[in-house]
């Protein structure tokens, strides 16, 4: 009985964390809450599915500094968040477990001091992993996974193939809405996307992708509901980060299975692809300035860092120089390809 009355005060004040205080005392932005959501979901998940505790058994001594460093070492191994994003999530816990506290001295202790024991230089790494990027011919394959014929499948190439055409954020790409999506006289769809710190930037995307969108959208009959999100889930009308995280997860393994020669640069995560927009660009010339605005960065310095030249770059100059300076007759090229149900409602 004192455990049901336990995990029904820590569900209550969750539930009043994210209904009352975030929106209404704190005025935090909507990406702000949906990234605490997601960083709670997480943990349920990882409670429901590794240590066998349901979402209505969880209370703050649960949470123990033991349970919560093997959740940290969870998200570094199985869910493979890097250590940035490792330490949004404790963040989003840290700043519950200290409106708890304020609330219920006794019950926040425990789980409050057992987050402020977790330092944030201990995050482990995941081994092997590193920034990557999509060769051409490894994107070709990741398009052609999804089964286009199929409702589900028809909605992850659209999304794919739009956040590679945008170099638009998981969380952006989850937040666009019909109204988000205007056309120029050449019928080529621009993206009013809003980035962090609710900065607006408009991006155009390809005549292909933008024939792609069209038709998704009009198969859905969302054309004319301007407040719809392009990309919805199976249960909810808007997609999560989460999701976008699961999908991409889905066809990597699904790609390294069939093609154990490649995608070996290491796991490759949604902001993945956003990358390896901005390193395509680069390599077709497009000015570092502009692409910093594409990509809605603040400063260029956060445009250099994130772009690096890839292998394929790198082969193309050497052949170039090579013959020009050695040149052979007849020289044939080879051509490159062308290109939960147990969640409390507030949570989900």
């Amino acid at each position: 009985m004192k455990k049901n009355k336990a995990a029904s005060e820590f569900r209550s004040l969750l539930g009043k964390f994210f209904t009352a205080y975030l929106p209404i005392s704190v005025n935090a932005s909507p990406n702000t809450i949906e990234s605490y959501k997601c960083a709670f979901r997480l943990l349920f998940q990882y409670l429901n599915d590794e240590v066998g505790i349901g979402s209505n058994r969880i209370t703050f001594e649960t949470l123990n500094f033991d349970l919560l460093t093997n959740f940290f070492d969870w998200l570094a191994t199985a869910r493979k968040n890097s250590r940035t994003t490792m330490k949004q999530r404790l963040g989003a816990l840290s700043s519950f477990a200290e409106y708890a506290q304020n609330r219920n001295l006794e019950a926040g202790y425990v789980f409050r001091n057992s987050l402020g024991r977790i330092s944030k230089k201990s995050f482990r790494r995941v081994k092997g992993k590193q920034r990557c990027v999509f060769t051409l011919q490894e994107l070709e394959i990741f398009f052609s996974l999804p089964d286009a014929s199929d409702r589900i499948g028809w909605r992850d190439l659209v999304l794919l193939v739009v956040m590679y055409a945008s170099g638009a954020r998981a969380q952006e790409i989850c937040d666009l809405t019909v109204k988000d999506v205007s056309h120029d006289s050449n019928r080529n769809a621009i993206l009013t996307i809003v980035g962090k710190g609710e900065k607006p930037r408009r991006v155009k995307i390809t005549n292909d992708a933008t024939e792609m969108l069209n038709k998704y959208m009009a198969y859905r009959k969302i054309g004319d509901q301007p407040t719809r999100h392009v990309f919805s889930s199976q249960r909810n009308e808007q997609m999560s980060v989460s999701c976008v995280e699961e999908i991409f997860a889905k066809y990597e393994r699904t790609a390294k299975d069939a093609h154990p020669d490649k995608f070996c640069s290491g796991s490759y995560i949604p902001h993945v692809m956003r990358h390896t927009t901005a390193t395509h660009l680069l390599e077709a010339g497009v000015p570092l300035a502009v692409i910093k605005n594409i990509l809605g960065h603040a400063s260029i310095q956060t445009t250099q860092v994130y772009i690096e030249v890839t292998q394929q770059t790198v082969d193309k100059y050497m052949k170039e120089w090579s013959e020009k300076w050695f040149p052979k007759d007849e020289a044939k090229e080879g051509r490159l390809p062308e290109v939960q149900n147990s969640l409390p409602e507030f949570l989900r």
